[in-house]
C-alpha cells in the first residue's frame, strides 16, 4: 500500500489477522503518518473481519511498545507501522508485527552532491530505516566513483546492518575505525549529530526528501549542542538533590543504569529521589520543586531534543559523571542504550 512518499506492506498484516482470528487490532503509527490511520484502517477493515482501535499517544520507534496498556483493551494483536523490530526485546505479550515505511525516493542527485563533499575513500554507509533498502543501491554509486564504501553490523539491538538509531550509532562505531569518513542517508540532525560525537570522524548528511547536503552545518550544529550540554553539566553542579528518572516504555526501560546511577550518587552522598514516567513532558516534573538536576536514564534523545522545554537541567549519565568529577569533559559522548 502506497501511503504519502511510503509504501507499507499491509498485506502482511492482513494474513496475520486472518490466520490467526485476531479479532481486536491496535494500530500504532508515529506522528508523521497519523493522518493517513485512517486509510490503513479501512484497508484491514475490508480484507479481515478485525476491529482496529487507533492509539493517538505518541509513537518514537520499536522501542514503544506499551502492550501492557492494551491488555486492559482486550487487544490480541499489535500493528505497529513505520519502525523496525529491536531483536533482543520480547514482544510475548500480545503478538505485534512491525511494518516499515520504506520510501522509494531518488538518491541518485542527492548522492551526487554528498560525494562532492566526501573526505577520504573510505567511506561508512548508515542510514535510517527507511532507506535501508537503498543501501546496497548507494554503495555501487559509490564504487562507481572510486570510493570504498562499508557498512558495519551492530548490537543486539540493530536489526539490519548499516541501521542506525537515535538511542544507537553501533554500527558505525563498529568501523570507525576502518573508516576515513561516514555518509548518512536520511533526515533530521540528530543522528548525524550523534555519529559525529560517538566517532570523532567527519560526516555528510544527505537527505533523500529535501535533496540537501549538510557538512559545515552539522559542524556547526554540533558546537552548538555541545555549548547546551556543558552548560547543563555546569547548572547541574549546583543541584543539592537528585532525580533519577526510568522510563516505563518496554524499550526504553535500564535498570541497570538506573541501579550504577544510584550507585554513584551513593558514593558521592548526594540525596536523590527514582521517580518513573512512561510520557516524558515538563509538566510531569515540574511538581518536583526540590529536584535540582534530573538524570534520564530513559530515551537519550529526550535529553537533548527536549533540553529546552525543561525547566531544571536534565543529563544523562555520562554527563553526571562530569558533574561529580568521575570523568572530565574531554570525554564526553552521546548516551546510547546499548545491548552486547
Amino acid at each position: 500500500m502506497q501511503i504519502q512518499d511510503y509504501k507499507i506492506n499491509l498485506k502482511k498484516a492482513v494474513n496475520r489477522i486472518n490466520e490467526k482470528k485476531y479479532r481486536r487490532v491496535c494500530l500504532q503509527i508515529p506522528e508523521g503518518l497519523k493522518s493517513k490511520s485512517f486509510e490503513i484502517v479501512d484497508f484491514i477493515k475490508n480484507h479481515t473481519h478485525a476491529e482496529v482501535i487507533i492509539s493517538a499517544d505518541p509513537c518514537f520507534g520499536a522501542c514503544d511498545i506499551s502492550d501492557y496498556k492494551f491488555n486492559n483493551l482486550n487487544i490480541d494483536f499489535i500493528l505497529h507501522v513505520g519502525h523496525v523490530e529491536i531483536p533482543n526485546l520480547s514482544y510475548k505479550s500480545i503478538d505485534t508485527l512491525f511494518l516499515n515505511a520504506i520510501t522509494d525516493l531518488d538518491v541518485g542527485i542527492v548522492l551526487k552532491k554528498a560525494i562532492e563533499k566526501i573526505e577520504g575513500k573510505k567511506i561508512g554507509l548508515i542510514t535510517t530505516a527507511q532507506h535501508l533498502h537503498k543501501l546496497d543501491e548507494i554503495k555501487e554509486i559509490l564504487i562507481k566513483n572510486n570510493f570504498v564504501p562499508k557498512i558495519g553490523k551492530g548490537d543486539k539491538r540493530i536489526s539490519k546492518d548499516g541501521l542506525i538509531l537515535g538511542c544507537n550509532f553501533s554500527s558505525a562505531e563498529s568501523i570507525q575505525d576502518e573508516i576515513d569518513s561516514f555518509l548518512f542517508i536520511g533526515s533530521g540532525n540528530f543522528h548525524p549529530l550523534g555519529l559525529m560525537i560517538n566517532t570523532d570522524k567527519p560526516v555528510i548528511s544527505a537527505d533523500p526528501y529535501t535533496k540537501q547536503v549538510k557538512k559545515q552545518e552539522l559542524n556547526d550544529m554540533k558546537d552548538a549542542i555541545l555549548r547546551q550540554r556543558y552548560g547543563a553539566i555546569t547548572r547541574s553542579k549546583n543541584a543539592k538533590v537528585f532525580g533519577v528518572l526510568i522510563g516505563a516504555k518496554k524499550g526504553q526501560i535500564r535498570n541497570k543504569m538506573a541501579s550504577k546511577v544510584k550507585d554513584t550518587l551513593e558514593k558521592k552522598n548526594k540525596k536523590f529521589y527514582i521517580i518513573t514516567l512512561d510520557f516524558f513532558s515538563p509538566t510531569s516534573l515540574e511538581g518536583f520543586l526540590d529536584i535540582g538536576c534530573f538524570i534520564n536514564t530513559s530515551c537519550p534523545r529526550i535529553t537533548i531534543d527536549d533540553y529546552l522545554s525543561y525547566k531544571k537541567p536534565i543529563i544523562t549519565p555520562i554527563e553526571l559523571d562530569i558533574v561529580l568529577g568521575i570523568k572530565k569533559w574531554d570525554d564526553y559522548r552521546f548516551d546510547e542504550i546499548i545491548s552486547k
